[in-house]
């Protein structure tokens, strides 16, 4: 690819994959509404407030392809989560809409089902259950995606994000991990099929304790090599079994069912 844009640079995940996903195109254009690290050789920074539909497509012009990592991602006052999360990314499509339809990969949520129980395996029809505004702004995004696929042919790659850091540290995430170098493989095989369409896709990696059902997408090529399951010894001795009734370890959320609905 000649551009590839990431929204959300300055955050946690896109700080990783700035530089993990260079080798991807010839330039990597940066966007959050924070300051952004300075630019490094191939990378272009764009300070840019998603609610702001004329600097959103003055972001996607030129770019072949997004990993759209920007909005809230964290429960906060529904004012705060509308701006990004749904004004935010209507603004997105729209201008990926007028820019050529550049392929999409939505960082969707784990908590957009975060009510189901952790002894229940799921697949890409499960009915959402989310867990709090920020759960209910991501199945608007991916209700958002699917209806600019079916009428305008706007490719995504919805993918439900479990827990995407360097490794697990508690006891859900033995079950929601997602490795770097498994989100890196999967942004990379995204962007190099050559037929798409608008899947949900479970974030993790090759979890032993998994609770998500990938096997819909065969077609994709994606097969995730890390497991949890490696670093099970390391948290059992650092971290204390959560008692049965703890959200932790009962609904797929986690903690997130309990957090209060923040009021303006």
């Amino acid at each position: 690819m000649k551009r590839l844009l990431i929204t959300g640079a300055a955050g946690q995940l896109g700080r990783v994959m700035r530089k993990r996903l260079a080798p991807l195109a010839t330039t990597i254009r940066l966007s959050d509404r924070s300051p952004i690290d300075p630019p490094d050789t191939n990378e272009e920074c764009v300070q840019c407030d998603l609610a702001d539909a004329a600097a959103v497509h003055e972001l996607v012009a030129g770019c072949d392809a997004i990993v759209h990592l920007g909005g809230i991602s964290v429960e906060r006052p529904f004012s705060e989560i509308v701006g990004g999360n749904i004004v935010g990314l209507y603004n997105l499509y729209e201008a990926a809409r007028a820019n050529g339809h550049p392929r999409i990969l939505f960082a969707s949520t784990n908590h957009t089902i975060g009510f189901y129980p952790q002894n229940e395996r799921l697949g890409p029809e499960a009915p959402y259950r989310p867990d709090g505004l920020y759960g209910v702004s991501k199945c608007f995004g991916e209700a958002l995606a699917r209806m600019y696929f079916e009428k305008f042919g706007q490719e995504t790659a919805m993918v439900r994000i479990g827990s995407c850091t360097p490794e697990p540290v508690n006891y859900r995430m033995l079950s929601t991990w997602l490795s770097h170098d498994d989100f890196v493989a999967l942004t990379k095989t995204v962007f190099r099929v050559p037929v798409l369409g608008c899947p949900v896709i479970w974030g993790a990696s090759a979890n032993t304790a998994g609770w998500w059902d990938n096997s819909h997408l065969g077609w994709l090529g994606w097969r995730p090599k890390d497991n949890a399951e490696v670093f099970r010894a390391k948290i059992a001795a650092n971290t204390p079994k959560p008692d049965p009734s703890d959200s932790l370890v009962r609904f797929q959320g986690g903690a997130f069912v309990d957090d209060p609905i923040f009021t303006d």
